[in-house]
């Protein structure tokens, strides 16, 4: 009896604990009911909010996303951030958590595990997230371990893209850009290219090098199940042997290195690129 009563106590004491935790979280932090649109009343969503002012040249990290990121970018110094996570219960929600940092120089968003019970790790389901952003267009962007697409507006700035389950659209990137261990498609659009170049290595899908207008390049490409084409009137493209290619555009300089891509590379001016898609009516 003495047994039966203690195990009682202790079950009101956790169910306690868990309202207590359940109303003690981050105000930024908020969970709701999922309703129709095909899930279950059990699900839940949770949503997350922070806004911060970034200095110009700030360098923003984004990584472990299990869903898809969004970045939207503008002439403002104000950083928003919405994250939407989607889980079928409160256990399924704490299996990964999602961390926010920020400061006037930096924003760091970051997946991981949660802390939860051996079985719930062996037989528990993963939470879905949606990242979406909206950031000044001054900064200096990182994105790596997306299980989904990544879509970034214009950037005055460098990019990394690294391990994206998905495809990849940069609406402009200055500086450098490095794309790596990408599984869909990649667009680009290339402002300006520094010594640093641009380099994309491992990639299973096809990429679209967007160049602005003016800018010159001299692209080489080793390892290739595809080919390189182009679109431009001052790109020579020549094939040295079998899965290489070197590309001069107008008077050349700025590198563009590419090896083990499973598609092919297509060089074209970002004017054109748009034009295509508006004429076709598959823009915005």
């Amino acid at each position: 009896m003495k047994r039966l009563i203690l195990l009682v106590v202790l079950v009101g004491v956790a169910g306690i604990a868990g309202i207590v935790r359940s109303h003690s979280r981050n105000a930024d932090f908020k969970t709701y009911p999922v309703g129709p649109a095909g899930q279950s009343a059990s699900d839940l969503r949770e949503e997350i909010r922070r806004t911060v002012e970034l200095s110009p040249g700030a360098s923003v990290e984004v990584s472990g996303i299990n869903g898809a990121v969004r970045i939207e970018t503008s002439t403002s110094q104000t950083a928003e951030v919405y994250i939407e996570r989607t889980g079928s219960s409160r256990e399924a929600l704490d299996r990964r958590k999602v961390t926010v940092e920020t400061s006037s120089d930096g924003l760091k968003i970051r997946g991981e595990k949660g802390d939860v019970g051996f079985f719930s790790k062996l037989f528990g389901s993963n939470p879905t997230e949606r990242v979406s952003l909206k950031l000044p267009r001054q900064i200096s962007l990182v994105t790596q371990g997306v299980n989904g697409s990544v879509v970034v507006g214009e950037i005055d700035g460098p990019v990394e893209v690294h391990g994206i389950n998905g495809k990849v659209e940069v609406g402009q990137a200055v500086g450098s850009a490095r794309f790596k261990g990408i599984n869909g498609n990649i667009a680009v659009s290339l402002k300006d290219i520094t010594n640093n170049g641009v380099t994309i290595n491992g990639v299973n899908g096809n990429i679209e090098l967007r160049l602005s207008a003016g800018l010159s390049a001299q692209l080489e490409a080793h390892g290739m199940n595809g080919r390189v084409v182009s679109d431009l009137p001052d790109a020579v493209i020549e094939k040295e042997h079998h899965g290489s290619f070197t590309a001069h555009v107008g008077t050349g300089g700025a590198e563009i290195n590419a090896s083990g891509i499973n598609g092919n590379i297509r060089l074209t001016r970002a004017g054109l690129a748009q034009n295509s898609r508006d004429d076709s009516g598959h823009g915005q």
